[in-house]
């Protein structure tokens, strides 16, 4: 219950975030207003002051915060039906209307992304794709199953040592099967040395504190084996938070594609990117729930990839306007800087949990 609370949180925050991100031109409003603007003084011509943007009417009752918080989230939301069904069909076009200046009528690619990166994340609890954070140490966690283990296999050497013994009692000595019994029985009383105990063993496993010459990194390496589980969580914490990241990592990759195109602005490219990871985004929360209804892993990702690929081909193609093998190499060669932005932001991801 608690988990479903806190997703229905975090979508709702998300549209309120969103919110403050989107401009709220284009949106209409209750004609009317008059008087001078409480805010700026301006002489009011109609619901809102056309010199700071300030609502003409306002409210001073308990009832108008939860009116600002319903407004927030379904006038964003006005917003997002008109963007969506172009952002997974035609999102080259969304993408270069939107830069084209058709601000007022599509959500805008920062609001667009913080809202699907919070809905992504709620999601993911209602399913229950969340790390626990109290795993423990490996130790902990594989002390009674090494020790179950060692004594299993301590047990059957000696039951076969047992038998070998008494079998080479019955035998005459200086027989051929008198030396293979004695032979047999010198390598399983070496196995049974070579078995150690449950500390041995345990050692093996967890292994012994890791110096690469780093402190830093010795340190942040000593944290995960101490608590894999609380390291993932914060993993999974940081990949909440600073998703943002994943934008400025992948602006130097789309400048590169188009690095001689002197008509095609940095802000072209931070706009294809955050409508693209929010597409992305968007996409995971689809198959998530797929997943969740019983859909198979192997089915998941072949869609996912398949669906991944058409739309960023897609979307270069609309956006920059390409022809088919411009688009097509210029889709293989994002397809591989995506997997070095990502392996970027993993390592950002790790050195943040370091700290």
């Amino acid at each position: 219950m608690s988990g479903g609370m806190e997703a229905a949180g975090d979508i709702a925050t998300g549209a309120l975030i969103g919110r403050v991100f989107e401009p709220s031109h284009g949106e209409g409003g209750a004609d009317g207003g008059s008087g001078l603007c409480l805010n700026c003084g301006t002489a009011l011509i109609g619901s809102h002051c056309h010199r700071c943007g300030q609502h003409a009417h306002v409210h001073r009752t308990l009832g108008a915060i939860g009116h600002e918080i319903l407004h927030g989230v379904v006038h964003f939301e006005g917003k997002l039906w008109r963007t969506l069904p172009l952002l997974a069909w035609r999102p080259g076009v969304l993408t270069r209307r939107y830069i084209a200046g058709e601000r007022a009528r599509f959500v805008s690619p920062m609001a667009l992304f913080l809202f699907s990166v919070f809905v992504m994340f709620a999601v993911f609890s209602i399913v229950g794709l969340q790390p626990p954070a109290d795993l423990g140490a490996p130790a902990a966690l594989t002390d009674n199953r090494l020790h179950l283990r060692i004594t299993e296999q301590r047990g059957m050497l000696e039951r076969s040592l047992a038998d070998l013994r008494v079998e080479r009692g019955r035998t005459a000595d200086g027989t051929e099967r008198a030396q293979q019994l004695d032979a047999r029985i010198a390598q399983q009383d070496s196995e049974l040395s070579g078995l150690g105990n449950a500390e041995t063993l345990q050692g093996a496993v967890t292994g012994d504190k890791v110096e690469t010459g780093s402190h830093w990194l010795d340190h942040g390496i000593e944290k995960w084996q101490k608590n894999p589980g609380l390291m993932a969580y914060k993993l999974q914490s940081s990949g909440y938070k600073f998703s943002w990241l994943l934008i400025p990592l992948s602006l130097p990759f789309m400048w590169l594609l188009f690095f001689w195109r002197r008509d095609i602005p940095i802000y072209d490219h931070a706009v294809f990117v955050t409508y693209s990871i929010a597409f992305m985004s968007l996409m995971f929360i689809v198959l998530t729930i797929a997943g969740a209804l019983g859909v198979g892993g192997g089915t998941l990702t072949l869609i996912g990839g398949t669906v991944a690929i058409w739309h960023i081909a897609r979307q270069l193609r609309g956006a920059y306007r390409l022809g088919p093998v411009g688009t097509v190499i210029r889709t293989v060669i994002l397809l591989i800087c995506t997997t070095i932005v990502m392996a970027l932001f993993f390592f950002a991801l790790l050195a943040l949990g370091f700290g």
